[in-house]
C-alpha cells in the first residue's frame, strides 16, 4: 500500500520573502500547514470533520532539514504524506523541491487529536494507524521530530511582547508559524542577512491567546556550531508555550 500523497505548486511572493530575498522560515512553515490542511481535508480528516466528533488537530512537533531556500519569483513544488503513527502521534511528512526536481528542504510533523472538552489526547484512527505496514516509498524519510531539552539558564531574554490578533488562527490559539516569527524576530539583520538555516525543530507545548505577554528566552552553545535554542515563555503563569532549535550556517560574503 502507498502512502496517500498531495502535491502543491507554490510561487514565492514578495511577502514570503525575507531581507535576504529568499523564502523565509516563517513562509516555509505556512507552506506545510497550508498542505497539511488541504491534504488532511481530502482524505477526510480536516478541521471540519474532526469537529463532529467534537475534536481537533494540534501540531505537537515538526523538524524541517534545509538544504537550500527559494528566491522571491521562484516556484516550488511541495509534497505531503500522512506516514501512519507512532504511539498517540498521527505522523506527516514534506517534501519541497524546485520544479526540475532539486530537494531543496523536507520534513516530518507529529500530530494528536484532541477532545475539544476535556482537553485529553485521543487515539489515532485505525485509517491512520494502517499506513504504519506501508514500506515508505520516498528517500528523504527523516527521523521522527524529538523532544528538545530546555534552554540552558542564564541566556538572553527578549523585551516582552503581547499575543496580536493577526497572531491567532481560526480557533483562537496563536497559529502555529507565528511561534517562529517571534523566534526569528529576536536575531539581529546582520546575522539574518550572514547566515541561512540548516534545520529548524519545534515542540509545542502549550496554547497562548489574544493580549497574552510572552518573552523569548534565547541559549547558543557559545561556539561556531551555529546551533541556538529558544523558549516562548507566559511570564505571568511562567508556562513555557513553545520550544526552538534552530541550526544556522554562515554565507560565504
Amino acid at each position: 500500500m502507498e502512502y496517500p500523497k498531495l502535491e502543491k505548486e507554490y510561487p514565492v511572493h514578495v511577502y514570503d520573502t525575507g531581507p535576504d530575498g529568499h523564502l523565509s522560515l516563517h513562509a516555509l512553515f505556512n507552506y506545510f500547514q497550508d498542505i497539511a490542511a488541504d491534504h488532511a481535508v481530502k482524505l477526510g480528516y480536516g478541521r471540519e470533520e474532526l469537529l463532529k466528533q467534537n475534536h481537533f488537530w494540534v501540531l505537537s512537533r515538526i523538524y524541517a532539514e534545509i538544504t537550500t531556500l527559494p528566491l522571491l519569483g521562484e516556484k516550488i513544488r511541495l509534497a505531503s504524506w500522512p506516514r501512519g503513527t507512532d504511539k498517540l502521534f498521527a505522523l506527516r511528512d514534506f517534501e519541497m523541491k524546485s520544479p526540475g526536481g532539486q530537494l531543496l528542504a523536507r520534513a516530518t510533523s507529529s500530530w494528536l487529536i484532541i477532545d475539544r472538552d476535556s482537553k485529553r489526547i485521543q487515539r489515532p484512527d485505525n485509517n491512520l494507524t494502517r499506513l504504519n505496514s506501508s514500506v515508505p516509498g520516498e528517500p528523504g524519510i527523516l527521523r521522527n521530530a524529538e523532544k528538545i531539552e530546555p534552554v540552558v539558564a542564564g541566556g538572553q531574554s527578549s523585551p516582552p511582547f503581547k499575543v496580536r490578533i493577526s497572531d491567532l488562527d481560526v480557533n483562537l490559539h496563536t497559529n502555529n508559524t507565528s511561534y517562529l516569527n517571534w523566534v526569528t524576530d529576536t536575531y539581529d539583520l546582520d546575522f539574518m542577512l550572514g547566515n541561512a538555516p540548516l534545520s529548524v525543530e519545534i515542540n509545542y507545548l502549550s496554547e497562548s491567546r489574544f493580549n497574552d505577554t510572552v518573552e523569548i528566552l534565547t541559549s547558543g552553545n557559545g561556539d561556531d556550531s551555529g546551533l541556538f535554542s529558544h523558549s516562548v515563555m507566559r511570564p505571568a503563569d511562567s508556562t513555557e508555550l513553545c520550544r526552538v532549535r534552530i541550526l544556522w550556517k554562515r554565507i560565504l560574503s
